[in-house]
Formats: structure tokens, sequence, C-alpha cells
């Protein structure tokens, strides 16, 4: 058997595992990551990085060039209740006014070879299998194999080492199922369904949420489709065109997403001149783990950061901000304390959980009141039809929905950023609440 040793084994090179492994190698720390695939690899998944992503992708030092297939969007399109409303992102000290998006095929392939520039060791088509768990009940290491371009188990058989195992292997985490910590039921969950498709609007400015989806049904008439929808422009001659869908709502678990995805593409693709002639592949789903839905996020030496902890917003559905948020947050502990004696980092690697809660804790407890509200049908109606119109609503739903808002303490800060950051702190701030 082989065998490898470092200072923190990563266990999967999504946007999470990449980032909290360049972090870590830029700070001079042996860092092996764990790829159970090879590059380039798919995520079903909207492809799209927020301002706030963006503002994350600049920490890590990482270059996002429209040479390398990353589209710059100036802000969000809505499009509900008869009403049409473009948004450009908000202009705040810190954060870049613009997103971008790039196919995932291609994105998360360039945040593992930064992190492989950043002087992480990168192992691809090695899947961790099962965690080895020292005498004393901690994590220090992990068994893997090597496997087939299907990701399955081929060999050969090695043995990675070291004190801190980071699990970053996305929603099912079978590493973390593995040290005891499954999902949460009262967390919300989310299904999302996406497909690409060639389009003439590929390089539009903006990317576009539909929060009613209607169709027509066999008499012609105008009828709801649960969930939102939403188009997103890649600027390489296609875009992300997908629906997604929380299990707050009464019809999660009976929908047929892909008829649901025909339907809505059918009544509405003319606007974006698509249909089922313009489509570049099959319709794929994935589920969304959102709002700390698997908790403590330090358990025994293990750290888990972005899907893997449930960090996707319950809101928009949005995960690679916090993936990349929690991998910095999960390194700037690590880089702190990893070399003081055993028992003093243990209890410091503490700090993790408590400062993704103190940042993330509050916003995603709002989220779950949300994702609450939405699961009723009238209310969500009642929302779309009088508030659409209103453009100081609207201006706070942006903001709130893409978490993009002023700190209050600062001279800039509008009503809309003190109601906002007033909600996220009236309610339980802790990754575990």
């Amino acid at each position: 058997m082989n065998e490898f040793s470092a200072e923190v084994i990563v266990v999967g090179a999504g946007p999470a595992g990449s980032a909290i492994g360049a972090y870590l190698a830029q700070a001079g720390h042996e860092v092996i990551i764990l790829e159970k695939s090879g590059f380039p690899r798919d995520k079903i998944c909207g492809d799209a990085l927020t301002p706030r992503a963006v503002k994350e992708v600049g920490y890590l030092g990482m270059a996002t060039p429209e040479s390398e297939g990353w589209h710059k969007n100036r802000g969000l399109r809505l499009i509900g209740g008869g009403h049409r409303l473009e948004i450009d992102w908000p202009d705040i000290d810190g954060t870049p006014n613009f997103g971008l998006t790039k196919p995932r095929m291609g994105m998360d392939e360039a945040f593992a070879r930064h992190a492989q520039r950043s002087g992480a060791r990168l192992f691809e088509q090695v899947k961790a299998m099962s965690p080895d768990i020292g005498e004393d009940g901690w994590i220090q290491g992990v068994h893997a194999s090597g496997t087939d371009h299907r990701g399955r188990r081929v060999g050969p058989e090695a043995h990675f080492s070291a004190p801190i195992v980071i699990a970053a292997d996305g929603v099912s985490s079978r590493l973390a199922v593995a040290m005891g910590l499954e999902k949460r039921d009262d967390r919300p969950m989310g299904v999302a369904v996406r497909a690409y498709h060639s389009s003439p609007r590929h390089a539009d400015d903006y990317i576009e949420s539909w929060v009613e989806m209607r169709s027509r049904n066999s008499a012609g008439e105008s009828e709801v489709l649960p969930g939102y929808g939403w188009l997103f422009p890649l600027g390489d001659g296609t875009i992300n065109i997908g629906a997604g869908l929380l299990d707050s709502s009464p019809q999660f678990g009976s929908v047929d997403f892909r008829t649901m995805m025909g339907q809505w593409i059918a009544d509405m693709g003319h606007e974006w001149g698509i249909d089922e002639t313009t489509s570049l592949g099959p319709i794929k789903s994935a589920a969304l783990p959102m709002a700390f839905n698997r908790t403590p996020h330090f358990h025994k030496g293990l750290l888990l950061v972005g899907d893997s902890g449930g960090m996707v917003n319950p809101f928009n559905g949005e995960g690679i901000d916090y993936a990349l948020e929690s991998a910095r947050l999960a390194a700037e502990v690590i880089s702190t304390y990893s070399r003081y004696p055993k028992h003093v980092m243990r209890e410091k690697l503490q700090e993790y959980p408590a400062l993704v809660g103190d940042s993330l804790g509050g916003y995603f407890t709002l989220g779950r009141v949300f994702s609450a509200i939405i699961g009723h049908p009238a209310l969500m109606q009642f929302g779309i039809k009088y508030g659409m119109g209103v453009d100081v609503v609207m201006e706070f739903v942006v903001k709130l929905l893409a978490n993009l808002y002023r700190d209050p303490k600062v001279s800039e800060a509008d009503l809309i950023d003190r109601v906002i950051s007033a909600l996220t702190r009236i309610v339980p701030a802790t990754s575990n609440a």
C-alpha cells in the first residue's frame, strides 16, 4: 500500500477544497488534495458567481480573465407578476460591482489548478474510501483507492495521513457521514435541474431569475409552475438554464423536473432563442444542502467546508460564495494553530465553527424562515403580485437574496442595509442553531 503524509488532507477538489488547499499552501503548509474524478469534470450548478463570490476569488489571488472563459455580468434581471426589472449589483466598498459566469466543467479545474500552482499536491482519480480513526476517536487520515473515469474503484490502495482532515466532498459527504455526521432534517433542502443551450443572447449583461415560472396548459391557459428559474449567459455561445424547488413546497417530491423545464422552455424560450433543437445535452439534477444542514463543522479533527457542511444560501441556492468563504475561514484557523502542541491545536480548531456561525449563521437562519414562507403558494403569489412593482422593495429583495448589504456602521449604509443587518442579528447566529 502506498503511504503519503501531509499537515492537512483535503477530500474533494471543488471550489471549497481547492480554495482551502491554495490558502494553506500559500501559507507554507504541506497540503494534499484528493479528487475522486479527473479534470475537467462537470458539476450540476448554475455556473454563476455573485459579487460576494467574486470578492472571495480576489482574496484567493486567482485571475479570472475573459480570455479564459470568465464572462462578466452587471446585475440581475427579475421576472414575475407581469413585471420585468433590471437591477445592477449594488456598489459596495470592497465588493466588486459585477458577477461572473463560467461553466463548471472549466471553473472547478481553474480552482484546482490554482491550488496546484500555490503548492498543494493534487491527486486526481483518487477516492477517499474511509477515515483512518485513531484510538482516541480522532481522524488521522484517510484510506483511499484509485478510480477509473466513472469513479469506480480500481486501485491501487493508498493511505494518506495528517492530523487535520478537511471534508470538501459535497452534499453527500461520505467522509463526514463515516465520522457520524448525518444531515439535519430541520434544515431546508433544494433540488436544482440544469441544462445547456446555444443562444443568441449568450453574452447578455444580466443574469436572469424568474421568480414566477409559468407555462400554458392543454387549454391554452397560463398556469404557475413550482419553483424558480434562471438563465445565465456564459459568453461562449451558450447559456445555463435551470430551475430549483425547495422541500418546503407542497409539490416537492411529486414534480417531474424535466417535464417542468420542458414546459417552461416551450413557453418562454423564444425570448432567448432556445427550444428543443438548441439543447446541448441532457437535463441533469442535483440536491442543494442549505442553511448548515450538517453540523458540527468541526468534529474530532475533521473540518467541514462548503456543501459538506450544508453551506448553500436558502434565498437563492448559491453555494460557491459560501464554499470559498468557509474555506478562507478554516484556512485562517488552521494556519494559526496547526503547529501548536496537539492538545492545544485541537482545542483551538473549535474556533472554526464559531467563525462560520458568526459570519453566516444569522443570515442562514433568516433564510430558513424565508424558505418556510415561500413554501406557501398563496403567500408567494401575494408577494410577487404586490412587491415586484415597488422599486424600494425590489432593491431590498436583491440585496437580501444576494447577501449584498453594507455594514450599518459605515456612512454609506442606507435604510435597507440597516434593516437587513438588523434582521440577521435578531436571529440565532451560530452554525448549530
